[in-house]
């Protein structure tokens, strides 16, 4: 069954798909009234809903049957150091699919570039996207850090579990192991940019209480660490859930 978006506000008694949602639906996969397809809205709800009637630019949808998935325990934040854009749009699909609760992308000291202030619509389409494709109803929080470190450092005050993932050239507090994978609450992971961490960046984040951790011997990309690292608490988080059944 196809799936779509709808905003958490855009949802009433009566619901119409408008804009590159609705042409896709019409033009691309050329649906009819009677089909039935699948609605997130990106903050836990999803609906079963049947095409009821269709204009050139709009799609009403009547809901069939509806539920709404509780915001997962255990939270993962990603906080990547800001880089090129030739991987961002991979890295962003990736944390849809690997349930990050957010991902933030801050101004590093290596970050070859200044990171924007605001959020690009592309960016948010994208999660968009990723989402629909694999029918994660909630989708990350996105957010820039241009302040450095320093404003990194501050986002994360409330975070129950600080990690910060270092290059192996530098001393580390443990390994990336089964103990600090899936653990309850918010767990901010910080992983640097393509240069890497800078020796005050490091220094700085231990001493806010951040714990080093390292992830092996090889020298990764900053996405590998980032998709590694979503990966390990992903898998972690479905071992605790099959324990649960």
């Amino acid at each position: 069954m196809h799936s779509f978006f709808l905003p958490p506000n855009a949802w009433a008694q009566h619901l119409f798909l408008e804009g590159s949602e609705a042409h896709h639906l019409l033009r691309v996969l050329r649906l009819k009234p009677g089909e039935d397809v699948t609605l997130l809205d990106g903050r836990g709800r999803e609906a079963v809903c049947r095409i009821v009637k269709t204009s050139r630019q709009s799609v009403e949808l009547a809901i069939l049957r509806e539920r709404t998935h509780p915001e997962p325990g255990s939270r993962v934040i990603l906080a990547a150091g800001w880089g090129k854009a030739a991987r961002r749009g991979w890295i962003l699909e990736k944390a849809v699919e690997l349930e990050a609760s957010a991902l933030w992308f801050w101004q590093a000291d290596r970050s070859q570039f200044p990171v924007p202030g605001d959020i690009h619509a592309k960016w948010e389409g994208q999660l968009i996207a990723g989402a629909k494709q694999c029918r994660n109803p909630w989708l990350p929080e996105l957010r820039t850090l241009p302040g450095g470190v320093d404003e990194l450092i501050a986002a994360a005050k409330d975070c129950a579990h600080k990690q910060a993932l270092v290059e192996s050239d530098y001393a580390h507090q443990a390994f990336l192991d089964d103990e600090a994978l899936g653990l309850p609450g918010d767990t901010v992971c910080v992983v640097g940019p393509e240069g890497g961490f800078s020796p005050r960046e490091v220094h700085t984040l231990e001493n806010a209480g951040f714990k080093t951790l390292s992830m092996g011997t090889r020298i990764l990309r900053w996405e590998t660490a980032a998709v590694m690292a979503l990966g390990l608490h992903w898998w972690k988080r479905q071992e605790h859930a099959a324990d649960k059944r």
